[in-house]
């Protein structure tokens, strides 16, 4: 590939007359935005330790109350980007959040969408579009675009989850914006209850439901045992995984982002494809190697690291006796609905 013209080699008049009419010579950029082969990640691998994270996430709640946050949050920054961009990856964005007992996060709702996934404590709850959302260890709870949501603490020990958001992505299309509300009232009967069996939905004679997000909250313990029920039927699967998903569609739960939990059996090593995507692999339980390129992560409960796009991932579980639970984020339904993704062939590692 031959060497393209460089801005230093244009005429400082002529360079001052493009900027003047608000023009740009693209040649002395083009490699920088199409780079020859692969793209040029941002992302690096990336890891939060939980233990070293929660004592700076309790003093937050010291520090400031509720009513000056909104949203106590830490959030989990890829230096890649640096840190004051808030990313995990182009379009990913992870946070802390801390609630504590008697605390209420007032309603708002906003253009991104977010998930939940909780990490320790019991007794609060969000309650989405009127639907009260109990939060426990491993639920996954759901607040898509424009969703009405709060979180509200009616029990005795702080309460933490990891946030995911598309919030990049949104702030980068300038679409990024919250709307303050009010306490919502909550609805009597729970979806939840409705979508509790795989592949039986309700279907009422004359149409189907109309609503874009059926399902606000997948518990731990519903997908714990489906993961268990699918590695016990098939021993020889490849990788004991099981996705997040719109009930009635089979579609993925939320647009841009791709939500997954994967069980490692005892003592299993697992080599994912390279993909385009980047992506989150969060510790539920157990204790699990990430290899990362040439890099290793040792996860514990809690611990939460990011792989770039095009890279190799190889997962360990280090418990010879016991499972080890993960759940993963990933940038895929992004990358297949602007048709580039793809799993990468040797040259693109």
């Amino acid at each position: 590939m031959h060497e393209l013209g460089r801005l230093d080699e244009l005429p400082q008049e002529y360079r001052d007359a493009l900027s003047a009419r608000n023009l740009v010579p693209l040649w002395p950029s083009l490699r920088a935005v199409l780079p020859p082969g692969k793209p040029q990640a941002r992302t690096r691998p990336t890891y939060w330790n939980y233990q070293d994270l929660r004592p700076l996430l309790l003093r937050a709640g010291e520090l400031t109350p509720m009513e000056k946050a909104e949203r106590r949050v830490l959030v989990l920054a890829n230096p890649g980007h640096g840190l004051e961009k808030m990313q995990a990856s182009a379009a990913i964005y992870l946070g802390m959040q801390l609630l504590l007992p008697g605390e209420w996060a007032p309603a708002h709702r906003h253009t991104p969408n977010a998930v939940r996934m909780i990490v320790e404590g019991e007794g609060a709850y969000t309650t989405v579009n009127g639907e009260k959302c109990a939060m426990q260890r491993g639920d996954l709870i759901l607040t898509p675009t424009g969703h009405w949501h709060e979180h509200g603490h009616e029990g005795e020990k702080p309460v933490v989850w990891l946030d995911v958001l598309d919030l990049p992505l949104v702030y980068y299309m300038e679409a990024s914006y919250v709307i303050e509300g009010r306490p919502q009232t909550v609805q009597a009967d729970s979806a939840e209850r409705a979508y509790r069996r795989g592949g039986v939905v309700p279907s009422p004679v004359f149409e189907r439901s109309r609503q874009s997000h059926p399902l606000l909250r997948y518990p731990w313990a519903e997908v714990r045992a489906a993961l268990q029920a699918l590695a016990q039927s098939q021993p020889d699967v490849e990788a004991v995984q099981v996705a997040y998903v719109n009930p009635e569609t089979g579609a993925d739960c939320m647009a841009i982002l791709g939500y997954s939990a994967l069980m490692l059996r005892p003592d299993e090593t697992l080599t994912l494809p390279a993909r385009s995507c980047a992506a989150v692999f969060h510790q539920i339980k157990g204790r699990a190697t990430v290899r990362i390129a040439d890099q290793v992560f040792e996860l514990d409960d809690a611990d939460t690291c990011c792989a770039p796009g095009y890279t190799p991932v190889t997962l360990a579980n280090r418990s010879r006796t016991e499972p080890a639970f993960l759940f993963i984020a990933d940038e895929a339904p992004l990358h297949k609905k602007l048709g580039i993704y793809e799993v990468c062939t040797e040259e693109k590692r």
